[in-house]
């Protein structure tokens, strides 16, 4: 049996988007009224948000025929200066919020993956992937309240919005293939002293991806929040951590039917000049078992259909 390993490292750079670092001076202009509002002002000084990935794993060939492989591997991954709000204490004239390179995060984890190739028109890819993902902000507004209140700017590090920790995702594809390949039904048609026989459905496929993943994470709340009190002050407090709760699980399953045409132009032109080209026709249908998924719930009751109010 073949084994091969494999290691990856990558290193990605992004520009921080402009609704951080785009220099308005108009934002200048109205200074006191934005800091009266507590608005923020944009940094054009940002440094580009940067992700290092690693990972290291190996395939294993399970037959004689190469047909099936499965594949082990471990990634981990460095989220550096990612853009968080801070409060410029000292400034001239006076403290201000804007944004800085402050939060960090990680992501690692382990996949398995089985991968058969196409047999008899038949190929399926299986994959699971186990994942932790934790950082000090998942997004530039996360430390808004904190800094807008003047406290200290905390580093700790807690589940990301977008941490999942279990994810399953399976693809069954079949195609009945075309000429001596072709395994579907079909019938033959007489045209003279000739029978041909005619592939009904040449060069047809289906395609289903089913889709399984535990909930990502939000923040329980000790008081229900209702629209009826918009105005009011209403202050809850946090049960637990920031992302210490979890949405229940999802699935979703994806359909799409589809055939390959080949176009054939000039075919009075000998072989040679004359130009082909493919038009593929498919029928694709999302959530095709209609499963409703959970993905936001009330902070206090933890339900999508009850405030708690």
């Amino acid at each position: 049996m073949l084994l091969i390993s494999f290691a990856h490292y990558d290193v990605l750079t992004q520009r921080p988007s402009d609704a951080y670092n785009r220099l308005d001076p108009t934002a200048y202009y109205y200074y006191q009224q934005t800091i009266t509002q507590g608005g923020t002002f944009n940094n054009p000084d940002l440094k580009a948000e940067k992700t290092i990935d690693y990972e290291l794993g190996f395939t294993q060939i399970l037959n004689e025929k190469k047909s099936a492989a499965l594949k082990l591997s471990a990634f981990y991954r460095e989220l550096r200066n990612m853009v968080q709000t801070q409060r410029l204490n000292g400034a001239y004239p006076t403290a201000y919020l804007t944004y800085s390179n402050l939060d960090f995060g990680t992501v690692k984890g382990f996949s398995v993956e089985y991968d058969m190739r196409r047999t008899g028109g038949f190929s399926l890819n299986a994959n699971y992937t186990l994942q932790f993902a934790e950082g000090s902000g998942s997004n530039a507004y996360e430390g808004y309240n904190l800094a807008n209140t003047n406290q200290p700017n905390l580093r700790v590090t807690l589940p990301l919005d977008f941490d999942q920790r279990h994810t399953f995702t399976t693809t069954i594809d079949y195609r009945f293939g075309e000429g001596r390949d072709y395994n579907g039904p079909s019938y033959t048609k007489k045209k003279g002293d000739t029978e041909k026989a005619v592939q009904i459905l040449k060069n047809v496929g289906a395609n289903m991806v089913f889709r399984l993943g535990s909930g990502t994470p939000y923040t329980r709340q000790n008081q229900a929040f209702s629209d009826v009190l918009a105005g009011i002050s209403q202050n809850p407090t946090i049960v637990g951590s920031l992302n210490g709760s979890y949405l229940p699980w999802q699935f979703r399953a994806d359909l799409r039917v589809d055939k390959n045409f080949e176009l054939v132009f000039g075919k009075n032109k000998p072989e040679e000049d004359r130009k082909k080209a493919n038009l593929n026709v498919y029928l694709q249908v999302l959530n095709v078992f209609n499963n409703k998924n959970i993905v936001a719930v009330h902070a206090y009751t933890g339900t999508p259909d009850d405030d708690g109010f």
